[in-house]
């Protein structure tokens, strides 16, 4: 295993749509395409969307193959695991998608106010005990971290199995006065036909096998309002 993810990450060095910053940096400092992306990247001014904590990147490959006239960034401390996503999207030549490997906490470091127009959060860690409401990407902790660099209003979808997450972000979302754009407990079934559902993640595959229904839930999110916990 350990050759294996030696054997990858030496691949994704010469993958040109692969970023993997070094510590130094982006800690305490901006990386130099923080505000650049769009003329500096990808070379145009579309919208971007980031897949946040992206795996094995189906998303970011799924969502850059369907939209053509957007931009994707799928982020993920786990090179192994960014590995597959990244190698399909050399294959296939996408060049709206790129991959950056680096912590979610440091993603100010690397994205302007107003650079990035939407957010995906596919299947994240729940981090459900109470003590652990910092680590959760739905988080009032997370959230404000995101309106540092998401446009106004900018949407934000949380995709995930664990009800308890959806429950505790739905929430979250009334108490802060938040506009809720979608919000499902059973993705495939009230949804037939949407295109999205044929973008499925390896967790997604294993959970629809089991009979675990998918939730689904889109809000925009404000730049000028500081989101709390739904506890508060």
């Amino acid at each position: 295993m350990g050759k294996n993810k030696h054997a990858r990450w030496a691949e994704m060095k010469g993958f040109d749509h692969v970023i993997e910053p070094s510590f130094e940096e982006v800690f305490r400092q901006n990386h130099s395409l923080r505000g650049r992306w769009h003329k500096e990247w990808f070379g145009n001014t579309n919208p971007i969307t980031l897949e946040l904590g992206c795996g094995k990147g189906e998303y970011t490959v799924g969502l850059a193959t369907f939209f053509p006239e957007r931009n994707f960034i799928g982020i993920d401390i786990k090179g192994a695991r960014m590995w597959r996503g990244a190698k399909q999207a050399n294959t296939m030549g996408l060049p709206n998608a790129a991959f950056l490997r680096t912590r979610i906490e440091f993603t100010s470091s690397f994205f302007a106010p107003g650079e990035i127009d939407e957010i995906w959060l596919t299947f994240p860690d729940p981090q459900m005990k109470r003590k652990r409401e910092k680590k959760r990407l739905s988080g009032p902790q997370f959230l404000n971290l995101y309106r540092q660099y998401l446009r106004d209003g900018g949407i934000v979808h949380l995709k995930t199995d664990c009800r308890e997450l959806y429950d505790y972000t739905v929430e979250l979302v009334k108490k802060n006065g938040l506009e809720t754009i979608t919000s499902v407990t059973d993705l495939h079934g009230d949804m037939p036909g949407d295109q999205l559902l044929s973008i499925r993640t390896h967790y997604e595959e294993l959970f629809l096998k089991q009979g675990i229904p998918i939730t689904y839930l889109s809000f925009r999110l404000p730049n000028e309002k500081e989101i709390i916990s739904p506890g508060e």
